[in-house]
């Protein structure tokens, strides 16, 4: 057989690599819809099966909790943190996350806990439940099924804060921490349980609720406006500046409760906007100098104090985003797979500040007559 002409193959190759080209073009444009695609459990949830209910008697339904939780001591905080945790269950079977899940646990340890529920291990005893929290694809879509997943995550968080309350807290000042989903969550538990027990407003020293959308026309609680004021809710869902598309898909597509515990969409209302460098609801840019310290507190033991990096990140609040300078350390930019891109980043860059604002918070609620 003669051989083909030179010209020929290599016009077969160019093909070949213009082929391979479009997919990957291709894969880039519609990564989204391909990611969605991959982890719809494709089941309605009206006929879904949902995993079985935490039991909050039991130390395996906390994630973390102290040695002795019944038993405070004078060793310990004097206050306790009542931790709800993003997402880190990507979906697939289910519409929302079994307890136990093995990956979604140890991306919990290893990432979200040191980064984010760090900054308050010296401020009180940890409480963070586990719950069926709804799977990384109900935060990629707005159909009916993903808000009715969610709702029913808040059920284990209502339990849980109950069963703490009943159990553990007795009468310690308490500082509430949601992050992401668990923000939203936590928004509508203070907001719920402060209307069924008024009393409770008194124990609050303050409510962190990170990336998380609040309607500033109906907060939980009073937005925090100064540092050391207790009793306050510090709300704020962050961008990077020069990110329009990031900032008006937040403004789009962040869910908040409504009348009847429904999700509904923010409907042009500006969101809380608390900014950690003033430690207050504060217009004007606060310069990256009053950073007190961004971490990458990643794969740290638990409860070991992170090295900080000062001075990292400016932040201004603008149209209810907290707009936030990019950070000079590659340590704390954004990487890995698409999935890991659209939960919460494996770094804090308030840990110091907040580490701060929540020890003066408390402190200002234990010195009220």
């Amino acid at each position: 057989m003669a051989e083909r002409p030179r010209g020929f193959k290599r016009l077969v190759a160019a093909v070949a690599v213009m082929i391979a080209a479009i997919l990957v073009a291709g894969a880039y444009v519609w990564r989204d819809d391909i990611l969605r695609t991959r982890l719809d459990p494709k089941e309605p949830f009206q006929t879904y099966d949902p995993p079985p209910a935490p039991d909050y008697a039991q130390r395996a339904s906390w994630a973390l909790m102290p040695g002795a939780p019944e038993a405070p001591t004078a060793a310990e905080p004097p206050a306790d943190v009542f931790f709800v945790g993003p997402t880190t269950f990507d979906g697939g079977r289910h519409w929302n996350a079994p307890i136990d899940d093995p990956q979604a646990d140890r991306l919990f340890r290893r990432v979200m806990a040191p980064n984010y529920a760090g900054p308050f291990v010296r401020v009180g005893r940890i409480f963070a439940p586990r719950y069926r929290q709804a799977s990384l694809y109900t935060m990629m879509t707005l159909r009916e099924d993903a808000k009715e997943a969610r709702r029913f995550a808040y059920s284990d968080v209502a339990a849980a804060f109950r069963y703490y309350l009943a159990h553990y807290n007795q009468g310690r000042p308490v500082v509430v921490v949601g992050v992401e989903q668990g923000g939203t969550l936590a928004a509508r538990l203070l907001a719920e349980e402060t209307a069924r027990d008024p009393a409770l407003k008194e124990q609050i020293a303050a409510a962190y609720l990170i990336q998380t959308v609040v309607p500033a026309s109906t907060p939980p609680l009073p937005p925090c406006l100064a540092p050391r004021q207790s009793g306050c809710l510090a709300a704020w869902a962050q961008v990077y500046e020069g990110d329009p598309e990031r900032a008006q898909a937040l403004l789009d597509r962040s869910l908040v409760w409504g009348p009847g515990a429904q999700l509904e969409n923010l409907q042009g209302r500006t969101p809380i906007c608390f900014n950690p460098l003033f430690g207050g609801v504060v217009d004007g840019e606060a310069p990256a100098r009053l950073n007190q310290g961004a971490t990458n507190a990643t794969g740290l033991e638990w409860g070991a104090r992170p090295a900080f990096l000062t001075r990292q990140v400016g932040a201004r609040c603008e149209n209810g985003l907290l707009r936030v300078t990019r950070p000079q350390s590659a340590s704390l930019k954004p990487s890995g797979s698409w999935t890991d891109r659209r939960r919460m980043p494996p770094y804090n860059l308030f840990y110091a500040d907040l580490e701060a604002d929540a020890a003066g918070r408390v402190e200002g609620l234990l010195a009220r007559p």
